[in-house]
């Protein structure tokens, strides 16, 4: 299939686009190239093709936003699938300017919609979160009533309201997917916490936690949310919203702890942890059902967190000795 992968210089993009030129697909990338550390670009494509990755044919690459309607129509012709994974992403940003979270994660989803409807794309992939939920006593499942506690949850809630009408109005197969909270290689730039405890300690600093690390999360793995996106794709029903997570809830502090031992024994040194008070608008806890996607996508996550920190560490150890002049 010819697959349009939006944001896909970024994190989790990056990780899909690798996946599906991994298995010959027809990969094309529209990004605006806004983040930094982007994997792709128009001049590292050559070099990765030629050293990077074990195929010959890389990503076709659209240097655009999605709040541009015109080119997002354009990008849209002759695909099978739109993978739409660009956004202002984060709580705190949404917060600090509510205006261009809207603008982004409303408008630039329409505006791909319009793109797969107009297009006749046989599927529509929306990436959404358990923000839209806001604060409820896990596991959250899909038929829980949303209610957002920030504007970037407010914005993502309407993406998934635009996925279902643009099912019901004009048969647009479009899926929602709700991601837990994603963690592994190509996180370098990623102000995600795990990446931003790794990184910490690599600049030889302790990690900080934002109030007193009993919050909780579902930690999945970028592995296991690449098959859930490329399985929504090929079994995903429109209009339909689906809970991508492990279905564990872990503390902040007990992550925190497991990035620590495995950073104190790489670098031979100790870490203590530091706190700071509770951020606004985030939420205290959160873990996700995930039996639907289970059932439906026949999906099923694989990598425990303990073994995925140890090897994000190792990648992010190979990255750091990559950087070192010689």
């Amino acid at each position: 299939m010819r697959w349009l992968i939006t944001g896909g210089c970024g994190f989790i993009g990056t990780n899909l686009v690798h996946r599906l030129l991994e298995t010959q697909e027809d990969v094309f990338i529209m990004d605006n190239m806004s983040a930094p550390g982007a994997i792709y670009s128009q001049e590292k494509i050559s070099r990765i093709q030629e050293k990077d990755l074990p195929f010959s044919n890389g990503p076709a690459l659209l240097e655009a936003d999605v709040r541009d309607s015109r080119l997002a129509l354009e990008a849209g012709r002759s695909m099978d699938v739109i993978v739409h994974l660009a956004a202002s992403t984060g709580v705190i940003q949404s917060m600090e300017d509510p205006q261009y979270d809207c603008h982004v994660n409303v408008l630039g989803t329409l505006n791909m919609l319009e793109s797969t409807r107009k297009n006749h794309c046989r599927a529509f992939i929306f990436a959404s979160s358990g923000a839209p939920l806001g604060e409820q006593t896990p596991p959250v499942h899909e038929e829980m009533v949303p209610k957002p506690l920030s504007p970037y949850a407010a914005s993502k809630l309407a993406g998934e309201g635009y996925c279902s009408a643009y099912h019901g109005s004009f048969g647009v197969r479009a899926v929602v997917l709700r991601f837990s909270n994603v963690y592994g290689p190509h996180s370098l730039h990623k102000d995600s916490v795990v990446a931003r405890f790794i990184k910490k300690c690599l600049e030889g600093r302790n990690p900080v936690i934002y109030g007193d690390g009993s919050q909780t999360r579902d930690f999945i793995h970028v592995a296991d949310l690449v098959n859930a996106v490329i399985l929504a794709a090929k079994r995903g029903e429109g209009g339909q919203i689906y809970q991508i997570a492990t279905g564990r809830e872990t503390t902040i502090f007990d992550l925190a702890n497991l990035i620590l031992k495995e950073m104190e024994q790489a670098l031979d040194r100790p870490f203590a942890l530091r706190y700071e008070g509770f951020r606004q608008g985030e939420i205290i806890r959160n873990s996700a059902d995930n039996t639907k996607a289970r059932k439906a996508l026949g999906w099923e996550p694989v990598v425990d967190l303990p073994v995925g920190i140890r090897e994000l560490v190792g990648w992010f150890l190979a990255q750091q000795a990559n950087t070192i002049p010689k």
